[in-house]
């Protein structure tokens, strides 16, 4: 039987208010991003990101309530559904802009690569936790780049080439919070440019090409943007205007860039550009702060979590959001390489939202188990 005035008392409300703060000021902002999409439906997109918002809200209480070490017992079942569904959205998936990334379901779409990086936090976490004893070992850091690789070799197919970084950023990230040595990661940082030379010069010499055209036009836009203003450097070169243009407090709706659509992805990828076109640097500030608590949250539960496997989860969760609220801003004011990361409880998507909730729900279960009995109040000075 749940104790549900205890669970109450000790949940992280910290995090639980910046959690409400972020998804309030996503929804805010999906709205005046795609009120004109749509003739006549102006709140279509937030009507279906509250949908989503619901349910995520529903498993971030159940993933709250049930003790995470349950997930342990089922690694390898996590980890091969998450394999499957990222295999199966190649031949069953929708086409969408060149891009086969989503699987319709009739009543709504579903983006495998947003749940993968869900189960295989899950699954990669209690591999490592069960391997405490072998701390330092090189097989154990080969098997979980290992499993890292097989699910983004098939996203990288579709081609999502940002979602298969997030998978091997959270790989990396729960390496790091498992206590792997750093020579590890130096190996693996040379090894990672070696396989990009060899991508890009030697393997299209043999006929075979992992990267493609589109992908390499962005990396050349984002060298110089202005090489192709018209093409591939349209989606960076607008939305550097609408973040310039925004200003100190922002232009309201005045925000040309967005109100006129001159802005692309406004409510997906690019809608960083509209919070700083519309709200200005003053509302950009406010979400950084906002992440910033965030990530705090996540880390501090990391730290003080019961066992390892709460501590590389909640370490690999902190990791993993931090990365794609890095790569977006980065991609949206030109230091970054355009790859269509979504911005986390900002940008539109159901499956994502309904992921990065359930992220808030394991927090909190990992928190709540470090601080609800009497060994785990006193080692926090409660």
């Amino acid at each position: 039987m749940i104790d549900w005035r205890a669970y109450l008392r000790h949940l992280d409300y910290a995090l639980l208010l910046t959690t409400v703060g972020l998804v309030a000021y996503g929804i805010t902002m999906v709205y005046f991003a795609s009120r004109s999409d749509i003739d006549g439906a102006p709140l279509y997109y937030v009507r279906q990101q509250l949908i989503a918002v619901g349910a995520g809200v529903i498993g971030a209480v159940v993933a709250s309530v049930l003790d995470y070490e349950l997930y342990r017992r089922f690694q390898w079942l996590l980890y091969a559904v998450a394999v499957f569904i990222v295999v199966a959205v190649l031949p069953l998936g929708e086409e969408v802009n060149g891009a086969t990334r989503w699987i319709d379901l009739g009543f709504t779409r579903f983006q495998p690569s947003s749940a993968a990086v869900l189960l295989l936090a899950l699954s990669i976490g209690a591999f490592l936790s069960d391997r405490m004893e072998m701390l330092g070992s090189k097989a154990v850091t080969v098997i979980v780049l290992v499993m890292a690789a097989v699910p983004a070799f098939f996203v990288y197919r579709e081609p999502d080439f940002g979602s298969a970084m997030v998978i091997v950023v959270l790989a990396l990230g729960m390496l790091f919070f498992y206590g792997a040595p750093w020579t590890h990661f130096a190996v693996l940082a040379a090894a990672g440019v070696a396989a990009f030379v060899v991508a890009l010069k030697v393997l299209p010499l043999v006929g075979i090409e992992l990267i493609h055209q589109y992908q390499l036009d962005r990396l050349f836009v984002f060298v110089d943007p202005g090489s192709d203003a018209s093409g591939a450097g349209y989606n960076v070169i607008q939305s550097m205007i609408a973040v310039g243009s925004g200003a100190l407090t922002g232009r309201g709706d005045g925000a040309t860039q967005t109100t006129l659509d001159f802005l692309p992805e406004h409510h997906t990828d690019f809608i960083f550009a509209v919070i700083s076109e519309r709200n200005g640097f003053l509302g950009a500030s406010i979400l950084l702060v906002l992440y910033a608590l965030f990530i705090w949250r996540a880390l501090r539960i990391a730290v003080l979590a019961r066992d390892m496997y709460g501590s590389i989860l909640a370490g690999g969760i902190a990791v993993a959001v931090l990365f794609q609220v890095f790569v977006n801003i980065g991609m949206t004011i030109g230091i970054m390489p355009v790859t269509g990361i979504p911005l986390p409880f900002i940008s539109y998507g159901g499956t994502a939202m309904i992921a990065f909730l359930l992220f808030v729900g394991l927090l909190q279960a990992i928190h709540l188990r470090a601080t609800i009995t009497p060994e785990g109040r006193r080692r926090l000075g409660q």
